[in-house]
């Protein structure tokens, strides 16, 4: 904490946090901190993740969307782009509960303990889509996270529009951003000039999708990915933030003597995307495992992996396990590629095969192939038993597994989340907003933010047992 400047006043700070549980996990370690500083941290996310963050000891509040929901819609249509007409009615109706919920996030009373909450500063990731424009009606600093790039860069294209030409790098951000603005307008301008008194705005303007005039931090090591050229003072590449939970888990007896009666196996497991036929994908896996004759840990995960067909005795089925304590017990890895997986596997020293579904997956594999710590992603939809034995054979060369470790070292030497915060210190306005009773106007509740209310009062009753 030696970059601590004292001057900083401790602050009422809220985290807005959309998507799946690995999204969430590095802005639970960040607001853990952020607490060690003294600063009143609330992280708001969807309801599913209610007893995750509480028994990290850090206040929840819920965020509108369903990351099932939302994860399911971006796997089937490998993006933004929705495939049917059905689709746009999904996604759209996730994207308004998401807006609505935003101001209540961070003006909101405490939902367990009636506490008042008023933000004076607010991180959050690009996909909880109305952060500016709530910062904006506070008044108070913003400041973006992210593990995915989402900054305009020359040097490689955005994750959602995998552009193959290098001339095409730097606008693939723009289109990204100019689809998001197009699909969200609607409700971004309902949501200013109804909810936050702000009038409207058009594209052009300084706050739609863009987060290039925000101060920004990406989430992963500069061993990965170096800081572009041409990202400027207001962006950090801060490291992985890492939550390091294996120090509370349990694991089952059964299980330990499992994996300790032979040698290391392989993990494969895709963590929350969902499968459109899970038996197919377990045969396969237990037909490349059989092959290369290598024991293997399953994870269930979200696609029910291994749940309708038999597993043999080489191999372990496991539904919920934290991976910074399972992956150490494991010679590779082989999963879907979300950014803290990734992280995870390679801070444990495991070569690694991505099988991307969409987005930043691809990206990320591409990268572990770049390095020499894997071999090039395998799609889902390209899956099959032959390319699964070719990955698990090229993991297990010596060579692969050398380059896996030499970067677990320089990984494990890092701290992202101390880097974090101070990236977040550092970018605070040298004059930073007090508490005011105009800010007030905003806790009157309607019946949008009551339903939320009452959403997380019933979500204490399981989180707290």
């Amino acid at each position: 904490m030696s970059h601590f400047n004292k001057s900083i006043p401790k602050l009422k700070i809220a985290l807005l946090v959309v998507g799946t549980r690995g999204d969430v996990q590095p802005f639970l370690a960040m607001a853990k901190r952020l607490q060690e500083y003294g600063h009143h941290v609330r992280l708001a996310t969807h309801v599913n993740f209610c007893g995750f963050v509480r028994s990290a000891g850090v206040d929840f509040y819920p965020l509108g969307g369903d990351p099932r929901v939302l994860a399911g819609y971006t796997a089937r249509n490998k993006g933004l782009i929705p495939l049917a007409p059905g689709e746009i009615s999904i996604q759209r109706k996730q994207i308004k509960s998401i807006i609505e919920s935003l101001l209540p996030a961070c003006t909101e009373p405490d939902v367990e303990t009636g506490e008042s909450f008023t933000a004076q500063a607010i991180i959050a990731n690009p996909p909880a889509y109305g952060h500016a424009h709530v910062a904006e009606a506070l008044g108070v600093p913003l400041h973006i996270f992210f593990t995915m790039p989402w900054t305009p860069t020359y040097e490689f294209p955005h994750p959602f529009a995998r552009v193959p030409q290098s001339a095409g790098y730097w606008i693939s951000y723009v289109l990204v951003d100019l689809i998001i603005w197009w699909g969200i307008r609607g409700y971004i301008n309902d949501f200013r000039k109804k909810k936050l008194n702000l009038d409207p705005i058009a594209y052009l303007s300084t706050y739609h999708g863009s987060i290039s005039h925000l101060p920004t931090g990406y989430m992963w090591s500069p061993h990965i990915v170096p800081k572009p050229n041409d990202w400027g003072p207001l962006v950090d590449v801060v490291g992985y933030c890492f939550l390091n939970q294996q120090s509370k888990h349990q694991p089952p007896e059964e299980f330990v003597q499992w994996i300790q009666k032979g040698p290391e196996p392989i993990y494969i497991g895709f963590g929350s995307m969902p499968l459109e036929d899970s038996k197919k994908t377990t045969d396969i896996i237990l037909e490349a495992l059989k092959n290369t004759g290598q024991r293997g840990i399953i994870d269930q995960g979200w696609g029910d992996l291994g749940t309708h067909t038999g597993i043999p005795e080489s191999v372990f089925l496991i539904v919920d396990c934290p991976h910074d304590w399972l992956f150490p017990q494991c010679s590779a890895v082989v999963h879907h590629g979300g950014a803290g997986t990734t992280a995870t596997g390679l801070k444990a020293g495991c070569p690694t095969t991505i099988v991307p579904f969409f987005g930043d997956q691809f990206f990320w594999g591409e990268r572990v192939c770049q390095k020499g710590l894997g071999p090039a992603p395998i799609p889902i939809s390209l899956l099959s038993m032959e390319a699964l034995s070719n990955a698990i054979r090229f993991m297990l060369q010596p060579e692969v597994k050398s380059r896996a470790m030499e970067l677990a070292i320089l990984i494990e030497n890092e701290d992202g989340v101390e880097s974090a915060v101070d990236a977040f210190h550092r970018h605070l306005p040298l004059k930073l907003p007090l508490p005011t009773s105009s800010s007030e106007k905003y806790n009157t509740p309607n019946p949008f933010q009551w339903l939320f209310i009452q959403i997380g009062k019933l979500c204490t009753l399981p989180c707290g047992s």
